[in-house]
């Protein structure tokens, strides 16, 4: 006699991180809005449930924060925190942040972004073996930051390391915010001291200078603390996701080699399987929102002060959206959840295309063949963001 093994899906537990999704099936065929009460919180899994309730801030508000133990550690955060706050004020300073992250801006970048590149992957062209995370996933994105912050490249490492240390739960977990460690503005006030004696072209600078118009009605310009927030937020988010990316793009050509081979005779695929890469294996699995007032789900009351958890990998491969979902297709198109919904749809979007086709164009170009010694390979541990540590590529 066969039986059902009991629905239980833990965002900390290690043994879930290689494939979560036979459980995320799970979750959308059998309990659509899951319930967690060993670690408190709520899940939505199916893709309409996911962009409802991701765009309706008044219900699921951001002003905790956007990861789940963040949500419930009750931490106030301060002015220009974007990702946690909501309008009216998240959209003065969101539209402040886009006036210094233009499209134009941002496709002016591409000269720069691709001599990173290259610059990254000469040391190991011509060997029969090297990590892609070490090599590109964790150096072109922080380059780019760097290069966008004005922050001096010896120091550029220091920061992306602390991004990760924050983010890493190897070895407790969970994560232990403390919103010092989280935002880490300090690590930037030298930066921001020099840069006031010495303007630039750079995100700092014009960060530093633009007049708008407060949620108070007041012209003026953000503070030392409001600029330090904003290059906190830009460099967090602009390291992590765009690396990870990088590491799905090595890790499922390996998979698929006939795609991969597909891409490398023909290059102007590769904008479309990057979105294909971001909705298989999405960087940011899931995201997290406070519940502000009651609401009826799937005929159950999710209580005010709850911790909902929207599963953007889950509703990434919702067949209702999704014809054969778990089919990876470089040819699929298709509109995904990992970039977000509404208000907080990730402003740095473009950026992370535009890096995760540069650096697929390169790799493909010096590396047309590869495979991975998966036995060496290794996922991170974080409860925010899914991808690689290393993974080593076996070269053909």
């Amino acid at each position: 006699m066969s039986t059902v093994a009991e629905l239980n899906w833990d965002p900390y537990d290690p043994s879930l991180v290689l494939n979560p999704y036979p459980i995320f099936r799970r979750m959308r065929e059998e309990t659509p809005l899951y319930r967690n009460e060993e670690h408190d919180f709520y899940a939505l899994t199916r893709f309409e449930d996911c962009q409802r309730g991701l765009a309706d801030w008044r219900t699921y508000t951001s002003v905790r924060g956007d990861i789940l133990e963040l949500v419930q550690s009750g931490i106030e955060w301060p002015s220009g925190t974007l990702i946690m706050e909501d309008p009216p004020v998240h959209d003065i300073h969101r539209r402040l942040l886009a006036r210094v992250f233009t499209p134009r801006r941002i496709a002016m970048l591409e000269p720069q972004i691709r001599a990173y590149c290259r610059r990254t992957l000469e040391p190991v062209i011509g060997s029969g073996r090297f990590d892609l995370i070490e090599a590109v996933g964790a150096e072109m994105p922080m380059r780019v930051i760097g290069m966008l912050l004005g922050i001096p490249e010896p120091d550029q490492p220091a920061i992306r390391d602390r991004v990760d240390a924050v983010l890493s739960t190897e070895g407790r977990g969970k994560m232990n915010p403390k919103e010092g460690e989280i935002l880490n503005t300090e690590a930037y006030r030298t930066y921001l001291e020099w840069r006031k004696q010495n303007p630039s072209d750079d995100l700092m600078t014009e960060l530093m200078n633009a007049e708008f118009e407060d949620e108070n009605g007041v012209t003026r310009t953000l503070t030392d603390d409001e600029v330090l927030t904003y290059c906190s937020v830009i460099a967090g988010a602009g390291n992590e996701t765009t690396g990870r990316l990088i590491g799905w793009f090595g890790a499922l050509m390996a998979r698929y080699p006939e795609q991969r081979r597909e891409l490398a005779a023909d290059p102007s695929l590769i904008p479309n399987a990057i979105e294909e890469i971001l909705r298989f294996e999405p960087t940011s699995p899931f995201t997290a929102r406070y519940v502000n007032k009651d609401v009826e789900l799937h005929g159950q009351t999710v209580p005010a002060g709850s911790a909902m958890l929207f599963i953007a990998a889950a509703a990434n491969r919702d067949p209702g959206r999704f014809p054969d979902p778990d089919t990876f297709d470089i040819r699929r198109v298709s509109q995904h959840m990992t970039f977000g919904v509404g208000a907080h749809y990730c402003l740095g979007a473009a950026l992370a295309r535009l890096e995760g086709r540069v650096a697929a164009e390169e790799i493909l170009k010096n590396f047309p063949d590869w495979d991975v010694d998966w036995d060496a390979a290794e996922l991170a541990q974080t409860s925010t963001v899914r991808g690689w540590k290393t993974l080593p590529l076996v070269i053909g």
